[in-house]
């Protein structure tokens, strides 16, 4: 698979104050302490987080660096005009997924310091990698501000509900009540760029 990013302007990205997921259990300073320490390994010559390539992105003083491991994605956000990382996105393999679905979705999580949430950045970064024709599946759980954020990406890319236990996956439609949203089974999916409901369902053996 072959990711391609389409972002949108500096004034887009600002513009857009959606909540984005960030791990709650870490304060804003160890969150900023966790990034202090991604910024000095990628700067070190030898880390494996050093060199790595850049995503393309039309965003001044922004630039996003990419890389693979073990099936997972990570994509860190740096900010070149103050020389330092305003977070990343990692796109999680799930145990909890079968064989056959594991080659197709990943789970995004994401975590940005204090100065950075509410701009857009995982949006943008959601959306380069369905670009790119990779579908996403939501965590056991999903803060609002998530729900939102994946909302807005549904304007672009199909949405819908699974049931996922027992390493299969269930179709429950576009839309289900709060109940069923709430058991931990219940799951969100986003498809990538190229996938329809039909395709994905022959693909990973999803009822």
């Amino acid at each position: 698979m072959t990711l391609t990013l389409a972002m949108p302007s500096w004034g887009q990205v600002l513009a857009r104050i959606l909540e984005l997921r960030i791990d709650v259990s870490l304060s804003p300073g160890e969150v900023e302490r966790e990034l202090d320490t991604l910024h000095d390994r990628i700067r070190q010559p030898g880390d494996k987080l050093h060199d790595m390539p850049a995503v393309p992105t039309a965003l001044p003083g922004v630039r996003l660096r990419y890389r693979e491991a073990d099936g997972e994605y990570y994509v860190y956000v740096e900010d070149t005009r103050y020389g330092r990382i305003a977070g990343y996105t990692v796109f999680n393999r799930l145990i909890e997924v079968s064989r056959r679905t594991d080659r197709l979705v990943r789970a995004p999580h994401t975590k940005l310091g204090p100065a950075y949430q509410r701009c857009g950045l995982a949006t943008s970064i959601y959306g380069w990698a369905l670009d790119g024709g990779l579908c996403l599946i939501s965590g056991a759980r999903q803060s609002a501000g998530a729900n939102a954020l994946w909302g807005t990406l549904a304007r672009r890319h199909t949405r819908g509900y699974v049931d996922l236990r027992d390493k299969s996956m269930t179709y429950l439609g576009e839309s289900v009540s709060e109940t069923v949203q709430a058991d931990l089974h219940t799951r969100m999916i986003l498809l990538g760029q190229g996938w329809t409901l039909s395709s994905f369902a022959d693909a990973t053996g999803m009822r």
